[in-house]
């Protein structure tokens, strides 16, 4: 029988250990952690994270800072703001929410933040770090699973894990961290252009799927006992939900889950240790000033 991975309750737990640090924090006349986001445009998913963001913020006791700028914004005016919040003392970390317009440049975007108040870790001075095993910011989802695996006690030591997807924000991120010394899997990036994907996945004891593709894994994929990360969350249609619309994730949960020793729900698996993974960063941050 399988177990279900429940990222809900563990980001539950982990937002209880920040706000005991928080209010010690504060007991000892300490700086608060200041947590900020900017938001351009009103794309549905971005504006969803970013309200549950500085929910979370409240949650826990950190500080919390939403600039919103419209869809037209220059990118001049971004950086400017970017820049701003770099020098400002009060602000311990902050997040640019993306995926952004097509004429403003995610690269330099992410490149002007200060890697030491990059809470979603995508900065390359960050990225770098965490190649090489030097302390820093890790990329959220990418951290939000690696602490679901040391807290659900997953074996990782020699086993064999296939990541689906290669993007810099899961993918390469994730396959960096499961290799290093510590996780010890051997692992396969598998991606657009990999031939025999079903043969490679179906021979993992650990799945990480992170492409977009609604229950692109399906039950023939997956070996008996493997543990499952769905990443995916697409938007698809569905008249009997109140909003008009349900999340689903890479995976065919109702055919794979039983198959599975451990997996992921979507939602309630990989994506609130996301926003959690930013609030660890954040306090990380802080207790560097």
């Amino acid at each position: 029988m399988y177990r279900i991975i429940d990222g809900k309750k563990v980001a539950a737990e982990i937002k209880q250990e920040i706000a005991a640090e928080v209010a010690k924090l504060r007991s000892e006349g300490k700086k608060i952690p200041h947590l900020a986001a900017i938001l351009v445009g009103n794309n549905g998913s971005s504006e969803t994270y970013v309200a549950n963001k500085v929910k979370d913020c409240h949650e826990v006791g950190f500080k919390s800072s939403l600039i919103r700028y419209g869809v037209d914004v220059s990118e001049t005016v971004l950086l400017d703001k970017i820049a701003e919040l770099n020098n400002d003392s009060d602000v311990d970390g902050f997040i640019v929410q993306l995926p952004l317009p097509g004429h403003i440049s995610e690269n330099k975007v992410i490149e002007a933040i200060d890697p030491k108040k990059d809470a979603d870790g995508f900065h390359p001075v960050n990225i770098g770090k965490m190649v090489i095993g030097l302390p820093g910011y890790i990329p959220a989802t990418p951290y939000g699973i690696v602490e679901l695996i040391k807290r659900y006690k997953i074996e990782t030591s020699g086993k064999k894990c296939v990541v689906i997807g290669r993007s810099n924000i899961v993918g390469r991120p994730v396959s960096i961290l499961l290799s290093q010394k510590g996780m010890d899997a051997t692992v396969t990036v598998v991606h657009s252009r990999t031939k025999n994907i079903g043969e490679l996945v179906s021979q993992a004891d650990i799945i990480i799927a992170a492409i977009g593709s609604p229950a692109f894994i399906t039950a023939d994929m997956v070996k008996e006992g493997a543990v499952v990360f769905d990443v995916g969350t697409t938007r698809i249609v569905s008249p009997e939900n109140k909003s008009g619309f349900k999340l689903v994730g890479d995976v065919d949960f109702e055919n794979v889950a039983p198959g599975c020793s451990y997996i992921t729900p979507v939602p309630g698996g990989v994506g609130p240790m996301t926003r959690v993974a930013l609030l660890l960063n954040t306090l990380n941050a802080a207790s560097r000033d």
